[in-house]
């Protein structure tokens, strides 16, 4: 028996909508991560694109548990001497909410090039609304 390595031109892609509102971020985010990578298909192949596109509306009404809301910070740096900035979990769901989504889901993917791309598949929207009606979207139970 030969192993079956997939090819990203021959994987069928699909888009899913996600509803985030009262999902748990952690938690959601391990399945968003799991659907970009492909690993909830027979054919996921390790160093390939075999994931699908998914689309999450609503990330501002994404719940955080416990005391995370005040106790997690985000950080970032300038470059520059004296230049870290830190963001608590409920300044950064206030001010931009998908993002909050978008930086925990990067933290499930590969820290590579393949990783980059897979989070290029993920839109994210703070609202109900969003402009990917045309791909027909089946939302994800």
């Amino acid at each position: 028996m030969k192993t079956f390595v997939a090819r990203e031109k021959d994987v069928a892609k699909q888009w899913h909508l996600v509803d985030a509102t009262d999902q748990i971020v952690g938690r959601l985010a391990s399945r968003i991560a799991m659907l970009l990578r492909g690993k909830t298909k027979p054919i996921f192949t390790p160093h390939c694109d075999t994931g699908d596109f998914v689309v999450v509306v609503n990330a501002e009404k994404a719940v955080f548990t416990g005391r995370k809301l005040d106790q997690k910070i985000y950080y970032r740096h300038s470059g520059y001497m004296g230049g870290t900035k830190a963001l608590t979990a409920r300044q950064a769901m206030q001010t931009k909410p998908e993002e909050v989504l978008r930086w925990a889901v990067w933290g499930m993917l590969p820290k590579n090039s393949l990783g980059r791309r897979l989070l290029k598949k993920l839109k994210v929207y703070a609202g109900p609304e969003h402009p990917h009606q045309a791909q027909k979207p089946e939302p994800l139970a």
